[in-house]
Order: structure tokens, then sequence, then C-alpha cells
């Protein structure tokens, strides 16, 4: 379709293979958009485990799928939780593809998972630096140079439907998906006026590389019989009878960055096939 053609687009957390921000990356490449992708190349610290991270070689082989399909990618690692590091992101954005038009704050932490009693002071800190503080730096850096070049701009969270619902061993994570809604709140109203929009994209489960660890681990906790058992009764409550596919939320992310959505901001869209109402 091109209707992204000569725009610039830069996806945190989107060099791992099936994730949410590898769908997001080729969904907006394939509309014309220059894309940057982004992950933390390689684990940090034990908050940041290396089969939870994308690493330097996927996030390549991501770029190279692109490229491949005539799309154009380059790679860039970041750390979201080091504002400094996302200035540079943003900045390789313009340097390498002229300018920066579209900002997706798509890394997270999803896998810290435990009962309320079992959670560390440093497991809490480890998902909200990531997670939300993160997307504040993440708006932070594409806000800067977008209101500088004065041509507007899309900024784009990945929340979740856990961001409108709670749920069980996942207080942090819930809490800081609860707190991007009031960021972008907050965010659309000061950017507004420089024509940069500022969603989230609440997605219900997906079964990504991480959703699939989550489906371990929420199976045993709800006491169902099988993985597949806890699929068949996640698919029965949904309307849509089936569980979010990240394509899904790629075409969500898709319209919110297009001129046709110049006039949505400050909104937390719900992609869960009537799961999530509020």
């Amino acid at each position: 379709m091109g209707r992204f053609t000569g725009k610039t687009a830069v996806i945190t957390g989107s060099g791992r293979r099936q994730g949410l921000g590898e769908a997001i990356a080729k969904r907006l490449a394939r509309e014309g958009a220059a894309v940057v992708i982004s992950d933390l190349g390689r684990s940090a610290d034990p908050a940041t485990p290396p089969e939870h991270i994308g690493a330097t070689a996927e996030m390549d082989e991501i770029a190279q799928d692109i490229r491949k399909a005539g799309g154009t990618a380059s790679t860039k690692p970041c750390d979201v939780r080091d504002l400094e590091q996302m200035r540079a992101l943003a900045k390789h954005a313009v340097d390498t593809h002229g300018s920066l038009d579209i900002w997706v704050n798509n890394a997270g932490i999803g896998y810290i998972m435990k009962p309320l009693l079992d959670v560390t002071a440093e497991d809490w800190r480890a998902v909200i630096d990531v997670n939300l503080t993160g997307c504040f730096f993440g708006i932070k850096a594409a806000a800067e140079v977008m209101v500088k070049a004065g041509r507007g701009g899309r900024i784009v969270n990945i929340a979740s439907q856990a961001a409108k619902s709670g749920f069980p061993h996942a207080q942090a994570y819930t809490s800081s998906k609860h707190g991007l809604v009031g960021l972008v709140r907050s965010a659309a109203i000061e950017l507004g006026p420089h024509a940069i929009t500022v969603n989230n994209v609440c997605p219900n489960h997906v079964t990504t590389g991480l959703g699939a660890w989550q489906n371990e681990y929420f199976s045993k906790v709800v006491g169902a019989a099988s993985v597949e058992d806890y699929l068949e009764a996640m698919a029965n409550r949904i309307p849509m009878k089936r569980p979010g596919r990240a394509s899904d939320t790629a075409s969500a992310v898709a319209f919110l960055c297009s001129e046709e959505a110049e006039y949505i901001t400050a909104e937390s869209m719900n992609v869960s096939g009537g799961e999530e109402p509020h």
C-alpha cells in the first residue's frame, strides 16, 4: 500500500523471532516505512536472561528478512532503561534513514510472574523499569526529535489487556501496564499541539515466544491438565473464539500510525477479540 513510504519507524523489543515487535516491524516495512530493529542485543543482568531478549544475531536476521522482501531496515541495540541509549536510538533513525516519524515502545518484561508474597523488590523494579519507565524514556526521546523536526509523529506503546484488568501472579506487570494508560493521557495533552499522537495498543494473550512461556506457567497455576486444555479454555471465553495473533496487534499499530488516525490520541485500544470490554 505504501502509506508509510518516506517515513522511519523505530520499534523497541523487535529483535526476537515470533515476537510482537518482529510482526510490527515487518508490517510497517511492508507498507513502505524504513524500520529500525532494536533490542537489548545481549543479556545485561539477571532481570534480562538470554532466552527472553532479542540477541544481536536475531536482530540482524529480522532486518535481513525485511531487506530481502524489498524493504529498508537497520539495527541498533538499546537498553530501554537508559534514557541516553534511547536518545542514541532516535538519533540513529535520523542519521541512518533521514527522519523519525513513528516510535513503537514494544520492549517489555512479561516473564517475571510470581505469587504476591514471593515477589521481591528487585522483581518489582525490574518490571516497572522496563515496562513503564522504558516507555516514558521512549516517548521523551522520540518527542524531542519529532518536536524539533516540526512534522508531527506517531508514538504507540504496546500495553496489554493487563492495562485494564488485574491478573494473579502479575502484580508488577499489571501495575506497569495500567501506568501506561495514565502516561499516554498526559503525554498526548502536551504533544498534541505538535501534531504528535500518543496511544496504547492493548492486546490479550498472544502466543509469541514469551507467550508460549506464559502458557506453560499459567496452565500450571490454574491446574489445567495440559497447555492445550488451558488454551482451549482461553479460546472459549473470548467472543471471537481464539487468542490474539501477532498480526492483530501489528494491524492496530499500523492503523494508529497512519494518516487515518491523525485525530486519535490518548487512547488505549483493546485488541482482544471482545475479551476485554473496558
